[in-house]
Parts: structure tokens; C-alpha cells; sequence
């Protein structure tokens, strides 16, 4: 089985920096996740979250990380690679941004600097699963160069699974 570089867990672009989560990202990371619509997680409940994405960074080598704007300071969401439905060899790159985040670019920005993240690894594929309402996050995978692979159907419905070669 071929060993892999860890990823960088502090990626910077031009307006946002990527890096390791922190205890106090709990109330944030909590309303995105209530920002989904299926209730509001607990704080404690996101903290827990939070060290399991740690325990699964340090396991693994690759890492879901909290999006700020640079100049704002502010969290937006996060970006990552994730076992997901995938495998440690080929993972799932990942993103959730809060609806007043959307629509600025930050998404492929962020996704841009993880998939360069992921090449420096010495992956040589990435996944991503998109429910298939998901225009947006599509189009953001399309621009990155990301090809549609096939569809699967699940509980939540059409899933889109998309693949990119690297580098």
C-alpha cells in the first residue's frame, strides 16, 4: 500500500486562511451544522465533533478545517479531505460555507487550496459526493475539474459522485 505525505493543516489564499480547529469553534461549527435545518446541535455536542475530526486528522493525515477570512477574522464554514464514502487512498475533498458566505468565490478558493494540499500528498485521485440539488456545489467541483462519475440514490436522495486525477 503506497504511504502518503500529510496533508498541511494551515493552507493560506489570497483572502482565507484554512487551519486546525479549535475548542473555541464550537458555537460557530455548531450553527452551520443547525444551519442545515435538522436542529441545533449542543455546543458540548460540537466539541465532541471537534475532537473526533482531531482524532481522525491524527489517525489518517488528512483534515476537515474551519474556513475564516483573513481580513475579517470571521468562520465561514470548512474544507477538507475526508474519508467519507470513499477510502484514505482516494478521499473525498469536502465544504459547507454559511448561506452569507455563499456566492463569493470562497468555496473554490478554499476547495482550490485543498486540492493543492491533496497533490502534495502524493494522492493520485479525489472524490466528492453531491446531493443532486447541490447546484452550486457542483459548479463549484466543475470548475475545479471535477468529473461527474455516476449518481447513487440514498435515504437523502441523488447523490452525485464526481472524481478528479491528480496532480
Amino acid at each position: 500500500m503506497p504511504t502518503y505525505e500529510t496533508m498541511s493543516f494551515h493552507l493560506e489564499t489570497e483572502r482565507l486562511t484554512l487551519r486546525p480547529w479549535a475548542e473555541s469553534d464550537a458555537a460557530e461549527f455548531s450553527a452551520l451544522l443547525a444551519a442545515r435545518g435538522n436542529g441545533t446541535p449542543t455546543v458540548e455536542h460540537t466539541r465532541t465533533s471537534i475532537a473526533e475530526l482531531l482524532d481522525a486528522t491524527a489517525a489518517t493525515g488528512i483534515a476537515l478545517l474551519p474556513i475564516e477570512r483573513r481580513d475579517e477574522g470571521d468562520f465561514i464554514g470548512y474544507c477538507g479531505l475526508i474519508i467519507g464514502r470513499s477510502t484514505l487512498e482516494e478521499p473525498e475533498i469536502a465544504y459547507e460555507l454559511f448561506q452569507r458566505a455563499q456566492g463569493h468565490g470562497y468555496a473554490t478558493e478554499a476547495a482550490g487550496a485543498v486540492l493543492e494540499a491533496a497533490v502534495a500528498t502524493g494522492r493520485k485521485r479525489l472524490w466528492a459526493t453531491v446531493g443532486a440539488w447541490n447546484t452550486p456545489s457542483l459548479r463549484v467541483l466543475e470548475k475545479l475539474g471535477f468529473e461527474r462519475d455516476h449518481v447513487s440514490t440514498e435515504d437523502s436522495g441523488e447523490v452525485v459522485w464526481l472524481v478528479r486525477s491528480l496532480p
